[in-house]
């Protein structure tokens, strides 16, 4: 008799924030990720970066199942996504949404909301105070009854973020949420992703920034089409997966984002 599997909480990559094994997504002929088998763990605050064209928005994306996957599989928490959707927030690059709809910015945090309601249950008063106290989570409250299209880009960002608050995710994934914010909205972001990671949350989110890296993360994920390196910032965040990652010179920064020397014989973990 063969033997059954054992349950998923049971299961190696149940240990795991999010695990991918052999994972595999193509835009036509055209790998967009190839062969990604990557491991992170719950209660960090975890940078994906590389170049332009790398796959970094596709990772999210494939692991959310907004891309078919040519191979491979993602689990959260050791399960499929389907499986985990509650426990999951997203907040998806601005370019990628019309700020012309006309709603306001507590109606657009509400929406993180309609999953739990199902579609014959219309949000009421407790949804509104819900979506209330997101959005004093990330400073916006007193803005809550503006129209999404009034606010300026950092603002409008904050009230993404906090549509994803309120469905009190484990896992918070992030595509550069900090393009086309100012530097006080950046520094605010940071600080509302860090004490996310500090309750216990897992914050994955995809970024560009070099300067800022260490400042930023405790964990990192190189991509470049395949994982280059990833593990906690301090054995990864070298010279060398920096060229490997960027190709050329690229020089290693310190955490006031000055260059600085660094051996090619630091440890990494793909």
């Amino acid at each position: 008799m063969a033997a059954m599997d054992p349950p998923a909480e049971e299961r190696p990559s149940a240990r795991w924030a999010l695990h991918t094994e052999d994972l595999t997504v193509s835009y036509g002929d055209r790998p967009a990720l190839w062969d990604i088998d990557l491991n992170i763990p719950p209660g960090v605050l975890a940078g994906v970066i590389g170049p332009n064209g790398a796959g970094k928005s596709t990772l999210l994306k494939a692991v959310l199942g907004l891309v078919p996957l040519s191979a491979g599989h993602v689990r959260l928490f050791g399960r499929r996504y389907r499986e985990q959707r509650q426990r999951v927030g997203y907040v998806p690059q601005r370019s990628s949404v019309d700020w012309d709809f006309p709603t306001t910015a507590v109606d657009v945090v509400t929406m993180g909301l309609y999953g739990q309601l199902g579609w014959l249950r219309w949000p009421g008063r407790r949804e509104r105070d819900q979506a209330l106290r997101a959005l004093e989570e990330v400073g916006m409250e007193t803005l809550a009854d503006r129209q999404i299209s009034e606010l300026s880009g950092g603002q409008q960002q904050r009230v993404f973020i906090a549509r994803a608050l309120v469905q009190q995710p484990d896992i918070l994934l992030l595509d550069e949420p900090m393009a086309g914010v100012d530097a006080t909205t950046e520094r605010s972001i940071i600080e509302i992703l860090g004490r996310l990671r500090d309750e216990g949350r897992t914050i994955i989110l995809v970024h560009h920034d070099l300067q800022t890296v260490q400042r930023y993360f405790d964990w990192l994920v190189f991509l470049n089409v395949r994982v280059i390196a990833a593990g906690p910032i301090d054995s990864v965040y070298t010279a060398r997966n920096l060229r490997r990652a960027y190709g050329g010179q690229v020089a290693l920064l310190d955490e006031g984002g000055r260059p600085t020397e660094a051996s090619d014989d630091a440890g990494a973990a793909d």
